[in-house]
């Protein structure tokens, strides 16, 4: 990848689409290609192929998905998992029938099993069951995987997938309606502190545990791959540690300056017990996670004051 080829990033508005154009605008790249929903719809095959045939990108990262937490999986599944397929096959099959060097495609740490063992390797993929609040999600998921292994097999196409942690950071989605756990956290304790509220209650019982990675480090580890990586086999990225909820509301607290109380629902839903990926394949690569958790959090609450009026509600 030269730093004049042309470069598409699908969902580039998206939190990690932003921290991927980040990434390569940092490491000297210039012709960058985007496009937003509205000018581009990826759900439908023939605006998808005529975009591709009139641009012509030499590569892509596909970070364009529909996502959501417990709450917006629950009331959306069937969305996830048609919205999830079409983007996926529409890009994919494009950038194959028009000559793309290579795609990246980003997956998630939720196509793998409910139970697996931690730290999760890549070969546990389809090793057993999925966790429940998001196999629509994850089903989609790992069908992109797969078209993207189904494709290097048949047409010799340079496609790799990237396997993610839970991601937070600027650009994140805050909307207390459909937010993953650290804007909606973030969200909620914003408007306690706001509002003067004696207590902000915390869906579980605090003890499941996460991997937490700012979206600036995989935007890194994205351009890292594409530059030096080119195997049918995924690859996970991440940090290598996890916390427990708990831990990260109470940090949360700290970040805010709220002064209240926490409350811990243990009737709520909180998904799985944990998920921690082994992430020595990608080290031996070169790249390394360079935000703490500490850090990153206090740049992404500066970011939502910033840009709240954004996310009302």
């Amino acid at each position: 990848m030269q730093i004049h080829d042309k470069i598409y990033v699908a969902g580039h508005r998206g939190l990690a689409g932003s921290a991927i154009v980040r990434a390569l605008t940092r490491n000297g790249f210039e012709n960058l290609l985007v496009r937003t929903h509205a000018e581009l719809d990826l759900t439908n095959q023939a605006a998808v192929t005529e975009f591709f045939r009139a641009e012509r990108p030499d590569y892509v990262f596909l970070a364009a998905a529909r996502v959501g937490g417990i709450r917006a999986n629950a009331a959306y599944p069937a969305e996830f998992i048609r919205d999830n397929l079409l983007i996926q096959t529409n890009v994919v099959d494009a950038a194959r029938v028009c000559g793309v060097k290579k795609l990246l495609f980003l997956g998630s740490s939720c196509i793998y099993p409910k139970f697996a063992p931690q730290p999760m390797t890549e070969d546990r993929l389809l090793t057993g069951e999925l966790e429940p609040t998001n196999q629509w999600y994850a089903v989609a998921k790992i069908a992109g995987i797969k078209l993207c292994q189904a494709y290097r097999r048949q047409y010799g196409m340079s496609a790799i997938c990237l396997m993610p942690t839970n991601l937070y950071g600027p650009e994140d989605n805050f909307n207390l309606e459909n937010a993953h756990v650290i804007p909606a956290l973030m969200h909620r304790f914003h408007k306690a502190k706001m509002a003067g509220a004696p207590e902000v209650v915390v869906w579980g019982g605090g003890e499941v545990r996460r991997e937490f990675m700012h979206a600036d480090d995989l935007g890194e580890a994205a351009v890292c791959c594409m530059r030096v990586y080119d195997e049918e086999d995924i690859i996970n990225v991440g940090v290598g540690r996890d916390i427990t909820i708990r831990e990260l509301a109470q940090a949360m607290r700290e970040v805010v300056g709220y002064d209240g109380d926490l409350v811990f629902d243990a009737e709520r839903p909180e998904g799985t017990p944990r998920k921690l990926l082994e992430v020595s394949r990608i080290t031996k690569l070169g790249w390394r996670p360079q935000t703490s958790l500490a850090e990153g959090l206090a740049g992404t609450y500066a970011w939502f004051v910033e840009n709240q009026e954004r996310f009302r509600g």
